[in-house]
C-alpha cells in the first residue's frame, strides 16, 4: 500500500489499518539499513518490530521538536510496559519531558547513545504500543502559567526555515493584533502591535509558561502548535492547503489535540481566507482568565 493509504488511514483514525501498513513496510526493509549512520537522523528507522514489553527500551528522538512533543504522550504508557525507559532527546526539551519511570539523556548528534535491548524512534511508539492519540488524556504536559493579562492571545506566524510555505506574512495578522491583546510566540523582534515586540525567549520552559498563560494560541504548523496542544490550551492552527499527514484539511478538529481547531488554506498560497476566518471567530471567542491582573509584560516574565 502507498504512503497515501497510510496518510488517509491516520487522518480517518483507522489506526489498525495504518499499523498494518507500517508492519508491511517494516517487513520489507533490509535489517542492515536500521539506524543507518549514512542517512540524516530524520530519515532513519530504528524499531525492529519486536515487542517493547519487559525490555530495556531506548527511545531516540530523531525528528523535530514538534514530533517529539506530539509523541511524548505515549511515554507513560511505554514506562508501564517496559522494564526501563531512557529517552535520548535534545536537552532543551528535558524540562518538559519529566514522566515517572522515564530517564532522560541528552541527544548529542555526534555521539548518540549505544544501542539498547530495544531501540525505537519516538514517532514509532504508537504502532509499537498499539496506542492511539485518543487513548492518552490531554493535557499530558504541564507548565505553570506566566502572569499575563487576562485573555491574552499568543501569535506564531513562522515555522522552520526548511518550509517557508508554513509562514504567514505578519502583515496579515496586523488587524488581529490591533484589535486584541496579543503576545508574540516567535523568537525574533516584530513590528506587530504585541505586548512583547522583542519576541519570545528562545527557551522552551519559558515558552511553555507563556503558552499556559494565554487564553488562546493562534499558530502555524510548527513546534508551538504541538506544545500548545500538549498543554491542552485552546489552539487555532493555520494550515497550508496540503498539510502533512497529522492534519486533515477537510476537518476542523484533530484527534491528536482535542482543544485545537484547524483553519486550512482553500488553495495553495491563500493565507487571507483562513486568517479572515480566524478574525471572525475571535469576535465570539470567550477566553479563559487565569486570575492574573492586567499588567505589561516585562523582562521578568519573558526572561
Amino acid at each position: 500500500m502507498s504512503d497515501h493509504g497510510w496518510i488517509q488511514a491516520m487522518r480517518e483514525e483507522r489506526y489498525e489499518d495504518a499499523w498494518a501498513i507500517e508492519r508491511d513496510v517494516l517487513a520489507a526493509r533490509d535489517p542492515a539499513t536500521r539506524d543507518d549512520p549514512a542517512l540524516a537522523y530524520h530519515q532513519r528507522w530504528v524499531w525492529d518490530g519486536r515487542a517493547v514489553d519487559d525490555r530495556e527500551v531506548l527511545v531516540r528522538c530523531y525528528h523535530g521538536l514538534g514530533d517529539t512533543l506530539q509523541f511524548a504522550r505515549f511515554l507513560p504508557v511505554l514506562a508501564q510496559r517496559a522494564r526501563s525507559v531512557t529517552v535520548e532527546a535534545p536537552a532543551r526539551l528535558h524540562a518538559l519531558l519529566r514522566f515517572p519511570g522515564v530517564t532522560l539523556a541528552a541527544f548529542d548528534v555526534t555521539h548518540p547513545l549505544p544501542p539498547s535491548a530495544c531501540d525505537i524512534e519516538i514517532t514509532e511508539l504508537s504502532a509499537a504500543l498499539r496506542c492511539t492519540p485518543r487513548d492518552v488524556p490531554v493535557p499530558y504536559l504541564d507548565a505553570a502559567p506566566a502572569p499575563l493579562p487576562a485573555n491574552t492571545i499568543g501569535l506564531c506566524w513562522q515555522a522552520g526555515d526548511w518550509d517557508a510555505e508554513r509562514w504567514v506574512p505578519p502583515a496579515l495578522l496586523e488587524s488581529i493584533a490591533s484589535r486584541h491583546r496579543c503576545l508574540s510566540l516567535v523568537s525574533a523582534p516584530t513590528t506587530l502591535p504585541v505586548i512583547n515586540p522583542e519576541g519570545c525567549p528562545f527557551d522552551l520552559p519559558a515558552t511553555a509558561a507563556l503558552i499556559a498563560g494565554c487564553a488562546l494560541v493562534i499558530t502555524v504548523d510548527t513546534m508551538i502548535a504541538h506544545l500548545a496542544g500538549a498543554l491542552g490550551r485552546p489552539t487555532w492552527l493555520l494550515l497550508r492547503a496540503a498539510p502533512d499527514w497529522r492534519w486533515d484539511p477537510a476537518r476542523r478538529d484533530s484527534a491528536w489535540y482535542p482543544h485545537t481547531r484547524l483553519y486550512a488554506q482553500p488553495r495553495a498560497g491563500d493565507w487571507q481566507t483562513p486568517v479572515a476566518a480566524v478574525a471572525r471567530d475571535l469576535d465570539t471567542f470567550q477566553g479563559e482568565d487565569h486570575g492574573q491582573p492586567p499588567q505589561p509584560v516585562r523582562a521578568r516574565v519573558l526572561g
